[in-house]
């Protein structure tokens, strides 16, 4: 079992940075690959992006590329998704989420685990 609890959002405005942190609970963090996902009102939950459990391989979704950076500290049990450049289409709220499966998870139905999500706000 894995518990996630997501914190750092909030309103920033076009352009802005923020970063946002996923602290798991449990000693098995390290066994599981991470994902971040966001959804806006009325859309449906999309991936971000992915870092395999050792946090040597990442990948993105088009949108974010080059703007988006998710890192991970296994000794701290925690997994990062630093925003730059936000634009306000990246409004919405922003979710952790655990995998036990091998591979690039782009899917939700692919994690087992996810955190209550965080706001972010981007104004023009």
């Amino acid at each position: 079992q894995v518990q996630l609890v997501e914190s750092g959002g909030g309103l920033v405005q076009a352009g802005g940075s923020l970063r946002l942190s996923c602290a798991a609970s449990g000693r098995t963090f390290s066994t599981y690959a991470m994902g971040w996902f966001r959804q806006a009102p009325g859309k449906e939950r999309e991936f971000v992006a992915h870092i395999t459990r050792g946090g040597d391989s990442t990948y993105y979704a088009d949108s974010v590329k080059g703007r988006f950076t998710i890192s991970r500290d296994n000794a701290k049990n925690s997994v990062y998704l630093h925003m730059n450049s936000l634009k306000p289409e990246d409004t919405a709220v922003y979710y952790c989420a655990a995998s036990n499966s091998y591979g690039i998870q782009l899917k939700t139905y692919e994690y087992n685990y996810w955190g209550q999500g965080t706001q972010v706000t981007v104004s023009s």
